[in-house]
Order: C-alpha cells, then sequence, then structure tokens
C-alpha cells in the first residue's frame, strides 16, 4: 500500500518572509543594502565569527574565500572525494587546480592522513568537507596545515548551526563558507557566506565581491583599489533569509529528531548504517544519512512507496572534468554507490519517519 507522500527535503515559507521582502520593495531598494548586512551580521553572531560577507552563492563564496587568500593559477587545492562538485567547480574557477583525496569510512569525512600524502610544494590550502553537518577532523587537519604551511578553507555548507567541541563548524579555519540554497535550513533560493577572524580578508572579501571597491559605491566615479567580480547579494534574498531565521530553532530540532528517530528504529537492521552525528556534541544533521546494502533497490523501492531518498553524489574523481581512475580512493569508490539520505526534512512528523523505518525493515525481511 502506497502512503503519503513522505518528501526527502521540503522547503517552507512563512509570514516573516513575506514581511522583510515587502520591506525591502516598499524601500525601494532590492540590491545589496541594509537588509544583507543585517543578515551578514546575523549570520556572523550565529556562528561565533567576527566578520561575514553575503555572496550569489555557495560556490561563490568558496571562489571567494581561496581568492581572499591569494589563490589562483599553480596553486593546488587539497579537496575530499566525496563531496558536491561544487567544491571543485570553486577551485577551478579560482585558477588552481583540485587535488582529489579519499575520505574516511566510517563517516565519509576527508581522510587527514590522505591529505598529508597529497601535500606538496605547490599546495596552498585543504577544503574540508562537513558532509550532513558533521565535523571532519579538524584538530588533525589544522595540525597538517600548520606543519606544512598552507590555509583551511571549510566548506561548511551543510553545517549551520552545527558545532564541533562547543565551536561552530566554518570557524575553524582561515575562512568558512556557507549555502543558503534551496534545499537548506536557511534558504534564500541561492546565496552563500564567508565567515572569518581576521579583519584583512574580510576587507579583501569585500573588494572581490564588488568589482574591487572595499565599500559600495555609486556606480560611477568610484575608486576601484584591485580586480573584483560581482558576487554581490540582494535586499530580497537577504529578506527571504532573515524570514528563515525565525524557524530556525524548530527547524534544526526536527531535524535532530528525525535523525535520533531513524538511529534508535533502524538499530539491528544489518543491511543499514546510520552515519554517526554526534548530536549531544553540538552537530546539527542537516540530513539523516546512511550506507545501506542493495541501495538503488530499496531507493526504488521506497520511491514507489511516495517515500523520497536522495542518493549520494558520485564520487567526485568519477565525473568527466576530474576524472581519475578508482587507484587512490578505495572508500569513496566502495562506499558512494551505498549511502544514501533518507527522508529528512524538517516538515515531517514523528509517524512520518516512523513509516518509513517501518518499510525499510520490511524490505529486508523479504
Amino acid at each position: 500500500m502506497k502512503h503519503k507522500k513522505i518528501p526527502w527535503w521540503m522547503p517552507q515559507v512563512g509570514d516573516e518572509e513575506y514581511k522583510f521582502i515587502k520591506k525591502a520593495l516598499d524601500d525601494n531598494f532590492v540590491n545589496e543594502g541594509p537588509l544583507a548586512e543585517e543578515f551578514e551580521k546575523k549570520i556572523a553572531a550565529l556562528t561565533g565569527a567576527k566578520y561575514a560577507v553575503s555572496a550569489t552563492s555557495g560556490t561563490a563564496a568558496i571562489f571567494l574565500a581561496l581568492k581572499s587568500l591569494g589563490i589562483g593559477p599553480g596553486d593546488e587545492v587539497i579537496i575530499p572525494d566525496i563531496t558536491f562538485i561544487a567544491t571543485a567547480n570553486a577551485v577551478a574557477l579560482a585558477g588552481a587546480k583540485p587535488v582529489l583525496v579519499d575520505v574516511k569510512p566510517e563517516d565519509l569525512t576527508i581522510d587527514p592522513e590522505a591529505v598529508r600524502k597529497a601535500v606538496t610544494p605547490r599546495t596552498k590550502a585543504v577544503i574540508p568537507v562537513h558532509v550532513s553537518g558533521r565535523g571532519c577532523d579538524l584538530e588533525e587537519i589544522l595540525k597538517i596545515a600548520k606543519e606544512r604551511g598552507f590555509f583551511v578553507v571549510e566548506d561548511a555548507a551543510e553545517a549551520l548551526t552545527s558545532e564541533h567541541r562547543g565551536k561552530h563548524l566554518g570557524t575553524f579555519g582561515e575562512t568558512g563558507c556557507f549555502s543558503f540554497a534551496a534545499n537548506k535550513t536557511v534558504s534564500c533560493g541561492q546565496g552563500g557566506m564567508v565567515v572569518t577572524n581576521d579583519e584583512k580578508i574580510h576587507s579583501r572579501l569585500k573588494e572581490l565581491k564588488d568589482q574591487g571597491r572595499p565599500t559600495r559605491g555609486t556606480g560611477g566615479d568610484d575608486v576601484h583599489y584591485s580586480i573584483g567580480y560581482n558576487f554581490k547579494f540582494t535586499d530580497l534574498q537577504a529578506g527571504f533569509g532573515l524570514g528563515q531565521l525565525s524557524h530556525l530553532q524548530t527547524r534544526t530540532e526536527r531535524m535532530k529528531k528525525n535523525y535520533e528517530l531513524y538511529e534508535k528504529n533502524l538499530d539491528g537492521v544489518a543491511e543499514v548504517q546510520i552515519l554517526k552525528t554526534d548530536i549531544a556534541g553540538g552537530e546539527t544533521p542537516q540530513w539523516t544519512d546512511a550506507l545501506i546494502e542493495r541501495r538503488d533497490e530499496l531507493d526504488a523501492h521506497l520511491n514507489k512507496m511516495g517515500m523520497d531518498c536522495r542518493r549520494y553524489w558520485f564520487p567526485i574523481h568519477h565525473q568527466a572534468p576530474y576524472h581519475l581512475p578508482d587507484d587512490n580512493f578505495p572508500v569513496s569508490t566502495k562506499l558512494s554507490p551505498r549511502a544514501l539520505w533518507l527522508p529528512s526534512a524538517f516538515t515531517l512528523t514523528d509517524d512520518d519517519v516512523l513509516l518509513v523505518c517501518d518499510e525499510i525493515k520490511k524490505f529486508f525481511r523479504k
């Protein structure tokens, strides 16, 4: 019997978003302005960073972070083989070479030992990705970066509100980058943010995102101190984000509850391994993900039952622009085809999650 539709993810818009967007329209200021500045300040305060600079997307945020550190042609940037392709594309956009390394089998985050082996004289940065809000082994990554003299740019696109040892993910490295795409806890439709505690990096980020101007100009006789780009946010997007922030606590609580229900009710199902999220330690699961035997069969079955999942990314080394043989990526090659995001929307109820758990158990009993 097919159940009601249970989405993998479902964006939600409330009255607060309309109020902020109406303010931008009423003020007749829909470009980047006071609402964008307010949104930046709120994200800085939320993450505990001194500075936050908005951008058009999470990809643009990573690109700007790399450029702010002087990274460009001839440089190498180490990234994990399991991540959304935007991480690699942002490196390529900066003119640098993405160097792929394998991930850890227990959580699919970047393997510090693989990072250590990949370092060359051209290595200028590493981008650890906090997959589904799980913090990678930051202590070891930071130690290697300090020993070998390169930067840490965190891809925290999936880690808003997620903490590691009392500190917000995205604030350990020189910069941290967030996404506000439609499938995130706080969405602006599209959008990104770079946070940093370094005043010089902050100033450089502002120049880079706005045509080389350190402060907002007129579009006329402005002084442009360097080459820059146009990655400005808008007050319409910021208004949407400010409205979304009012729902942040209830949404993250629901996402944590989803994870806890999956973990408890799928315990003992030998074919399913829920990837560990340390909720007690401060991590927030952006989505609940698992390693599953016969993943594609289960995914197809759940889909027929009206239960949407999302299959994991292909390893980056399988994508045409970055294609490499499997030899150096045994973990990502083996586990990516088994990885699945279960229905994780903050619109779900306990009953929704329990229905999914029951259907998974029935599938494997057969």
